[in-house]
Protein backbone atom coordinates (compact mmCIF):
# COMPACT_ATOMS: atom_id res chain seq x y z
CA UNK A 1 0.00 0.00 0.00
CA UNK A 2 2.80 2.72 1.00
CA UNK A 3 3.94 2.17 -2.35
CA UNK A 4 0.91 2.48 -4.51
CA UNK A 5 0.57 5.82 -2.49
CA UNK A 6 3.77 7.30 -2.96
CA UNK A 7 3.02 6.84 -7.00
CA UNK A 8 -0.67 7.72 -6.72
CA UNK A 9 0.82 11.12 -4.99
CA UNK A 10 3.68 12.51 -6.88
CA UNK A 11 2.60 11.09 -10.29
CA UNK A 12 -1.64 11.09 -10.04
CA UNK A 13 -3.33 8.94 -13.05
CA UNK A 14 -0.08 6.04 -12.41
CA UNK A 15 -2.58 3.33 -11.93
CA UNK A 16 -3.00 2.32 -15.34
CA UNK A 17 0.59 0.92 -15.35
CA UNK A 18 0.40 -0.21 -11.72
CA UNK A 19 -2.83 -2.67 -12.87
CA UNK A 20 -0.78 -3.25 -16.37
CA UNK A 21 2.23 -4.31 -14.39
CA UNK A 22 0.38 -6.47 -11.46
CA UNK A 23 -1.57 -8.03 -14.54
CA UNK A 24 1.56 -8.81 -16.36
CA UNK A 25 3.26 -10.30 -13.57
CA UNK A 26 0.63 -12.58 -12.12
CA UNK A 27 -0.39 -13.62 -15.63
CA UNK A 28 3.28 -14.91 -16.66
CA UNK A 29 4.01 -16.55 -13.22
CA UNK A 30 0.29 -18.21 -14.02
CA UNK A 31 1.19 -19.42 -17.40
CA UNK A 32 4.38 -21.14 -16.48
CA UNK A 33 3.01 -22.84 -12.93
CA UNK A 34 -0.94 -23.56 -13.54
CA UNK A 35 -1.16 -23.19 -17.42
CA UNK A 36 2.28 -25.31 -17.42
CA UNK A 37 3.16 -23.09 -20.35
CA UNK A 38 -0.25 -23.19 -21.97
CA UNK A 39 -0.45 -26.94 -22.18
CA UNK A 40 -2.88 -27.46 -19.64
CA UNK A 41 -6.81 -27.22 -20.43
CA UNK A 42 -9.08 -25.10 -18.41
CA UNK A 43 -11.78 -26.98 -15.88
CA UNK A 44 -14.14 -23.68 -16.71
CA UNK A 45 -14.39 -23.24 -20.38
CA UNK A 46 -12.83 -20.27 -21.46
CA UNK A 47 -15.84 -18.37 -22.92
CA UNK A 48 -16.82 -17.91 -19.10
CA UNK A 49 -13.50 -16.44 -18.48
CA UNK A 50 -13.77 -13.82 -21.39
CA UNK A 51 -17.27 -12.32 -19.48
CA UNK A 52 -15.70 -12.71 -15.88
CA UNK A 53 -12.12 -10.81 -17.38
CA UNK A 54 -14.98 -8.20 -18.88
CA UNK A 55 -16.20 -7.36 -15.68
CA UNK A 56 -13.07 -7.63 -14.27
CA UNK A 57 -11.03 -5.01 -16.42
CA UNK A 58 -13.82 -2.90 -16.18
CA UNK A 59 -14.12 -2.99 -12.54
CA UNK A 60 -10.32 -2.40 -12.06
CA UNK A 61 -10.08 0.72 -15.00
CA UNK A 62 -12.95 2.58 -13.58
CA UNK A 63 -11.35 2.16 -9.91
CA UNK A 64 -8.54 3.49 -11.34
CA UNK A 65 -9.71 6.57 -13.16
CA UNK A 66 -12.11 7.70 -10.16
CA UNK A 67 -8.52 8.56 -8.58
CA UNK A 68 -8.22 11.60 -11.02
CA UNK A 69 -11.78 12.63 -10.44
CA UNK A 70 -11.46 14.34 -7.37
CA UNK A 71 -11.99 11.30 -4.77
CA UNK A 72 -9.14 11.32 -1.82
CA UNK A 73 -7.85 7.99 -1.43
CA UNK A 74 -9.67 7.31 2.14
CA UNK A 75 -12.60 7.79 0.47
CA UNK A 76 -11.74 6.02 -2.26
CA UNK A 77 -10.89 2.52 0.26
CA UNK A 78 -13.96 3.51 2.56
CA UNK A 79 -16.60 2.85 -0.69
CA UNK A 80 -14.93 -0.12 -1.79
CA UNK A 81 -15.36 -1.68 1.34
CA UNK A 82 -18.99 -1.75 0.93
CA UNK A 83 -19.08 -3.86 -1.23
CA UNK A 84 -21.27 -6.10 0.46
CA UNK A 85 -24.20 -3.70 0.18
CA UNK A 86 -23.94 -4.28 -3.51
CA UNK A 87 -23.49 -8.12 -3.18
CA UNK A 88 -26.49 -8.23 -0.57
CA UNK A 89 -28.39 -6.46 -3.38
CA UNK A 90 -27.48 -7.98 -6.16
CA UNK A 91 -28.01 -11.63 -4.37
CA UNK A 92 -31.53 -10.30 -3.50
CA UNK A 93 -32.05 -9.38 -6.77
CA UNK A 94 -30.67 -12.07 -9.07
CA UNK A 95 -30.34 -14.75 -6.81
CA UNK A 96 -33.51 -14.37 -4.61
CA UNK A 97 -31.71 -14.72 -1.44
CA UNK A 98 -33.75 -13.51 1.77
CA UNK A 99 -31.35 -12.40 4.93
CA UNK A 100 -31.40 -12.14 8.75
CA UNK A 101 -32.59 -9.30 10.58
CA UNK A 102 -28.98 -8.98 11.64
CA UNK A 103 -27.72 -9.14 7.87
CA UNK A 104 -29.90 -6.05 7.32
CA UNK A 105 -29.04 -3.87 10.14
CA UNK A 106 -25.32 -4.60 9.19
CA UNK A 107 -25.43 -3.43 5.35
CA UNK A 108 -27.82 -0.28 6.71
CA UNK A 109 -24.64 0.63 9.28
CA UNK A 110 -21.94 0.69 6.20
CA UNK A 111 -24.42 2.57 3.94
CA UNK A 112 -24.65 4.97 6.99
CA UNK A 113 -20.75 4.78 7.34
CA UNK A 114 -20.44 5.47 3.72
CA UNK A 115 -22.86 8.31 3.54
CA UNK A 116 -21.18 10.26 6.18
CA UNK A 117 -17.72 9.68 4.45
CA UNK A 118 -19.20 10.42 1.26
CA UNK A 119 -20.92 13.73 2.27
CA UNK A 120 -17.83 14.79 4.30
CA UNK A 121 -15.77 14.48 1.64
CA UNK A 122 -18.48 16.50 -0.19
CA UNK A 123 -18.24 19.35 1.85
CA UNK A 124 -14.69 19.59 1.88
CA UNK A 125 -14.59 19.72 -1.72
CA UNK A 126 -17.15 22.44 -2.32
CA UNK A 127 -15.79 24.48 0.56
CA UNK A 128 -11.95 24.96 -1.14
CA UNK A 129 -11.03 28.22 -0.61
CA UNK A 130 -8.96 28.38 -3.63
CA UNK A 131 -11.57 27.89 -5.87
CA UNK A 132 -13.80 30.54 -7.25
CA UNK A 133 -17.38 29.08 -7.47
CA UNK A 134 -17.40 28.43 -11.19
CA UNK A 135 -14.49 26.57 -10.61
CA UNK A 136 -15.72 24.99 -7.23
CA UNK A 137 -18.73 23.38 -9.37
CA UNK A 138 -16.71 22.25 -11.96
CA UNK A 139 -14.57 20.50 -9.06
CA UNK A 140 -17.54 19.00 -7.37
CA UNK A 141 -19.57 18.15 -10.63
CA UNK A 142 -16.01 15.97 -11.10
CA UNK A 143 -16.36 14.40 -7.67
CA UNK A 144 -19.79 13.47 -8.28
CA UNK A 145 -19.02 11.70 -11.75
CA UNK A 146 -15.98 10.26 -9.50
CA UNK A 147 -18.67 8.79 -6.89
CA UNK A 148 -21.08 7.95 -9.98
CA UNK A 149 -17.88 5.60 -11.28
CA UNK A 150 -17.30 4.32 -7.88
CA UNK A 151 -20.85 2.90 -7.81
CA UNK A 152 -20.70 1.56 -10.95
CA UNK A 153 -17.48 -0.15 -10.08
CA UNK A 154 -18.61 -1.62 -6.92
CA UNK A 155 -22.17 -3.19 -8.47
CA UNK A 156 -19.80 -4.38 -11.75
CA UNK A 157 -17.57 -6.36 -8.81
CA UNK A 158 -20.70 -7.83 -6.78
CA UNK A 159 -22.00 -8.79 -10.25
CA UNK A 160 -19.01 -10.98 -10.67
CA UNK A 161 -18.25 -12.01 -7.60
CA UNK A 162 -22.34 -13.47 -7.99
CA UNK A 163 -21.09 -14.67 -11.69
CA UNK A 164 -17.88 -16.66 -9.98
CA UNK A 165 -20.04 -18.15 -7.85
CA UNK A 166 -22.66 -19.59 -9.83
CA UNK A 167 -19.40 -20.62 -12.04
CA UNK A 168 -17.63 -22.58 -9.06
CA UNK A 169 -21.27 -24.39 -8.31
CA UNK A 170 -21.47 -25.84 -11.54
CA UNK A 171 -17.59 -26.32 -12.53
CA UNK A 172 -16.10 -26.76 -9.17
CA UNK A 173 -13.48 -24.58 -7.32
CA UNK A 174 -10.82 -23.61 -9.68
CA UNK A 175 -9.58 -20.56 -7.84
CA UNK A 176 -5.78 -20.58 -9.24
CA UNK A 177 -7.54 -21.23 -12.62
CA UNK A 178 -9.43 -18.48 -12.46
CA UNK A 179 -6.81 -16.24 -11.07
CA UNK A 180 -4.36 -16.56 -14.07
CA UNK A 181 -7.15 -16.21 -17.05
CA UNK A 182 -8.53 -12.95 -14.92
CA UNK A 183 -5.24 -11.22 -15.44
CA UNK A 184 -3.62 -12.95 -18.84
CA UNK A 185 -6.85 -12.35 -20.91
CA UNK A 186 -7.35 -8.87 -20.31
CA UNK A 187 -3.64 -8.11 -21.26
CA UNK A 188 -4.31 -7.11 -24.96
CA UNK A 189 -7.10 -4.40 -23.35
CA UNK A 190 -3.97 -2.41 -21.91
CA UNK A 191 -3.33 -1.36 -25.88
CA UNK A 192 -6.45 1.08 -25.70
CA UNK A 193 -4.13 2.55 -22.47
CA UNK A 194 -1.07 2.20 -24.04
CA UNK A 195 -0.60 6.10 -24.55
CA UNK A 196 -0.93 6.88 -20.91
CA UNK A 197 1.15 3.42 -19.89
CA UNK A 198 4.02 4.73 -22.03
CA UNK A 199 3.82 8.53 -20.54
CA UNK A 200 3.77 7.60 -17.06
CA UNK A 201 6.90 5.05 -17.38
CA UNK A 202 8.70 8.00 -19.42
CA UNK A 203 8.00 10.03 -16.29
CA UNK A 204 9.37 7.02 -13.67
CA UNK A 205 12.14 7.18 -16.03
CA UNK A 206 12.59 10.32 -15.11
CA UNK A 207 12.00 10.23 -11.15
CA UNK A 208 15.32 10.61 -8.80
CA UNK A 209 17.89 7.42 -8.71
CA UNK A 210 17.88 5.62 -5.90
CA UNK A 211 20.01 2.76 -4.55
CA UNK A 212 18.18 -0.75 -3.44
CA UNK A 213 19.57 -1.94 -0.11
CA UNK A 214 21.77 -5.13 -0.09
CA UNK A 215 22.12 -5.91 -3.93
CA UNK A 216 23.17 -2.36 -4.55
CA UNK A 217 21.47 -1.94 -7.48
CA UNK A 218 20.20 2.16 -8.74
CA UNK A 219 17.27 2.45 -10.30
CA UNK A 220 14.72 5.03 -10.57
CA UNK A 221 12.68 5.04 -7.51
CA UNK A 222 9.27 4.79 -9.01
CA UNK A 223 10.70 1.87 -10.58
CA UNK A 224 11.66 0.49 -7.26
CA UNK A 225 8.09 1.46 -5.65
CA UNK A 226 6.24 -0.06 -8.66
CA UNK A 227 8.04 -3.44 -8.30
CA UNK A 228 7.69 -3.40 -4.73
CA UNK A 229 4.01 -3.02 -5.05
CA UNK A 230 3.85 -5.82 -7.59
CA UNK A 231 5.59 -8.00 -5.41
CA UNK A 232 3.55 -7.44 -2.71
CA UNK A 233 -0.01 -7.49 -4.18
CA UNK A 234 1.25 -11.04 -5.49
CA UNK A 235 1.94 -12.25 -2.22
CA UNK A 236 -1.42 -10.76 -0.98
CA UNK A 237 -3.43 -12.55 -3.43
CA UNK A 238 -1.77 -15.33 -3.26
CA UNK A 239 -2.12 -15.09 0.88
CA UNK A 240 -5.86 -14.43 0.14
CA UNK A 241 -5.96 -18.01 -2.11
CA UNK A 242 -4.27 -20.07 0.82
CA UNK A 243 -6.72 -18.57 3.39
CA UNK A 244 -9.43 -19.25 1.12
CA UNK A 245 -8.50 -23.17 0.98
CA UNK A 246 -7.34 -22.91 4.65
CA UNK A 247 -9.73 -21.24 6.77
CA UNK A 248 -13.59 -20.75 6.47
CA UNK A 249 -15.17 -18.26 4.53
CA UNK A 250 -15.94 -15.97 7.51
CA UNK A 251 -12.35 -15.91 8.54
CA UNK A 252 -11.24 -14.69 5.12
CA UNK A 253 -13.61 -12.21 5.06
CA UNK A 254 -12.69 -11.18 9.14
CA UNK A 255 -9.26 -10.91 7.76
CA UNK A 256 -9.95 -8.80 4.22
CA UNK A 257 -11.94 -6.24 6.51
CA UNK A 258 -9.24 -5.83 8.94
CA UNK A 259 -6.28 -5.52 6.11
CA UNK A 260 -8.63 -2.71 4.81
CA UNK A 261 -9.44 -1.05 8.10
CA UNK A 262 -5.42 -0.97 8.84
CA UNK A 263 -4.62 0.29 5.46
CA UNK A 264 -7.23 3.14 5.82
CA UNK A 265 -5.91 3.95 8.90
CA UNK A 266 -1.97 3.40 8.07
CA UNK A 267 -2.52 5.93 4.71
CA UNK A 268 -4.65 8.42 7.20
CA UNK A 269 -1.72 8.62 9.06
CA UNK A 270 1.30 8.36 7.14
CA UNK A 271 0.34 10.58 4.42
CA UNK A 272 -1.73 12.97 7.16
CA UNK A 273 -4.96 13.32 4.96
CA UNK A 274 -7.56 15.11 6.34
CA UNK A 275 -10.07 13.14 7.68
CA UNK A 276 -12.84 14.33 10.59
CA UNK A 277 -14.31 12.97 13.82
CA UNK A 278 -17.40 12.42 10.95
CA UNK A 279 -15.02 10.63 8.98
CA UNK A 280 -14.39 8.09 11.56
CA UNK A 281 -17.61 7.56 12.45
CA UNK A 282 -18.37 7.06 9.27
CA UNK A 283 -15.52 4.43 8.88
CA UNK A 284 -16.62 3.13 12.52
CA UNK A 285 -20.12 2.44 11.02
CA UNK A 286 -18.56 0.79 8.06
CA UNK A 287 -16.64 -1.87 9.71
CA UNK A 288 -18.63 -2.53 12.71
CA UNK A 289 -21.36 -3.40 10.05
CA UNK A 290 -18.85 -5.32 8.14
CA UNK A 291 -17.88 -7.55 11.06
CA UNK A 292 -21.77 -7.99 12.23
CA UNK A 293 -22.61 -9.03 8.42
CA UNK A 294 -19.52 -12.28 8.98
CA UNK A 295 -21.10 -12.66 12.81
CA UNK A 296 -18.00 -12.65 13.62
CA UNK A 297 -19.91 -11.81 17.68
CA UNK A 298 -21.57 -15.39 17.14
CA UNK A 299 -18.40 -16.83 17.21
CA UNK A 300 -16.70 -14.78 19.97
CA UNK A 301 -19.44 -15.27 22.11
CA UNK A 302 -18.59 -19.49 22.67
CA UNK A 303 -15.19 -18.22 22.86
CA UNK A 304 -15.12 -15.31 25.41
CA UNK A 305 -17.89 -17.79 27.52
CA UNK A 306 -15.05 -20.29 28.50
CA UNK A 307 -12.92 -17.69 29.02
CA UNK A 308 -14.91 -16.49 31.77
CA UNK A 309 -15.54 -19.93 33.10
CA UNK A 310 -11.85 -20.83 33.24
CA UNK A 311 -11.11 -18.81 36.17
CA UNK A 312 -13.46 -20.68 38.13
CA UNK A 313 -12.97 -24.14 37.15
CA UNK A 314 -9.04 -23.83 37.94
Amino acid sequence: LLFLLHACREFPGCGNIVTFSQFLFIAVEGFIFEANFGRKRPAIPIRYYFIMVAMFFTVSVVNNYALNLNIAMPLHMIFRSGSLIASMALGIIILKKRYSVSKYTSIALVSLGIFTCTFMSAKQVASDSGLNEEDGLQVFLWWLLGIAALTFALLMSARMGIFQEMLYKQFGKHSKEALFYNHALPLPGFLLLAPNIYHHAVLFSQSELFQVPVIGLTLPIMWFYLLMNVITQYVCIRGVFILTTECTSLTVTLVVTLRKFVSLIFSILYFRNPFTAWHWLGTTFVFVGTLMYTEVWNSLGPFLARWRKRPKEE
